[in-house]
């Protein structure tokens, strides 16, 4: 899965740590988003959304290998 993430926090001029607050999480949690190391939850992914002010699909999509 691909996302977009890093992009849309840097839109909001947000760091991986106030975003990580607003949501609840770790800062380390939304790095290793980034990073594609950890696929978040559908709770999380819809609640970074929101913090970001865009759409589960806008942040995250399938690659091939996942479609």
């Amino acid at each position: 899965m691909k996302n977009f993430l890093k992009v849309a926090r840097a839109k909001q001029n947000m760091t991986q740590g106030t975003l990580a607050e607003k949501v609840k999480v770790s800062r380390q949690t939304i790095n290793a988003i980034e990073l594609g190391k950890f696929v978040p939850s559908t709770l999380l992914a819809l609640k970074l959304a929101k913090m970001l002010h865009t759409t589960v699909e806008e942040l995250f999509t399938l690659e091939a290998p996942d479609a």
